[in-house]
């Protein structure tokens, strides 16, 4: 794979949506060979703050098998650095290419969201791929012992983790060791997304401006997340591009 760009000290791997697809078919045949469990996660500018203040999200970040970028923020970071991610993905649109490749080969466990909503969210990716297989449990628990259980009896390829950073990535970091998947991939709200749950707004700002499209729909949860934290990301990659330029004089 491609050496991996950094920025604010998280390495992210450059791949495009066909390379992070192709990666994770591979991860599954990976492990019948070895029985390792293959982690995958992604970097926009929100997940990029917290790890700037939690080490642990930090070092699951970068000790995953694939870190791809989820956030044209990201994307422009990386560039005022004077690196190169080719796009940015989110769970939204490549949900729908994962369902077409595990349609009839892979199964697919969804983990989190609100009761109901990983299941209304498998619902709606059936009804274009039919001989998808989909287990679902919301991700409301005081203990997660039976479901790792659950998890690991439902013979899945593929578990997906929808609980917000950063508490999806302390959550697959703390049951890992337990879990007998191929691959465990941390997805945020894709499960709300997909069920209608939450809409993305408009499909023309989302496409490009992401984090506007969900300031409009959510502006008085998310404002915080949106206007602070993009003015912070800002600052921190121009201070790290400043550092970067004073120490290869």
């Amino acid at each position: 794979m491609t050496r991996r760009v950094e920025v604010l000290g998280v390495r992210i791997d450059p791949v495009d949506r066909a390379a992070l697809l192709r990666a994770v078919d591979g991860f599954v045949d990976d492990h019948a060979r070895d029985g390792r469990t293959r982690v995958v996660a992604y970097a926009n500018v929100h997940v990029l703050n917290t790890a700037c203040r939690d080490e642990r999200l930090r070092t699951f970040l970068n000790h995953a098998d694939l870190c791809y970028c989820d956030g044209n923020g990201v994307v422009l970071g990386a560039r005022w650095l004077g690196q190169h991610l080719p796009e940015r993905m989110t769970g939204a649109d490549w949900i729908w290419d994962l369902a077409a490749i595990c349609e009839g080969r892979r199964k697919i466990f969804w983990l989190g969201g609100r009761p109901g909503v990983a299941a209304m969210a498998a619902l709606k990716l059936r009804e274009r791929f039919p001989r998808l297989r989909v287990d679902t449990e919301h991700g409301f628990h005081d203990h997660y012992g039976s479901v790792v259980r659950r998890v690991n009896e439902s013979g899945a390829h593929v578990l997906l983790v929808g609980m917000g950073t950063p508490v999806q990535e302390h959550w697959l970091s703390r049951h890992l060791p337990a879990l007998r998947v191929p691959v465990a991939w941390v997805t945020g709200a894709t499960a709300d997304f997909v069920s209608g749950a939450v809409s993305r707004g408009p499909a023309w700002l989302h496409q490009d401006y992401e984090w506007l499209a969900r300031l409009v729909t959510e502006p008085r949860r998310l404002w915080k997340r949106y206007l602070l934290g993009n003015a912070a990301f800002a600052l921190r990659v121009a201070r790290e591009r400043y550092s970067r330029s004073t120490s290869d004089l």
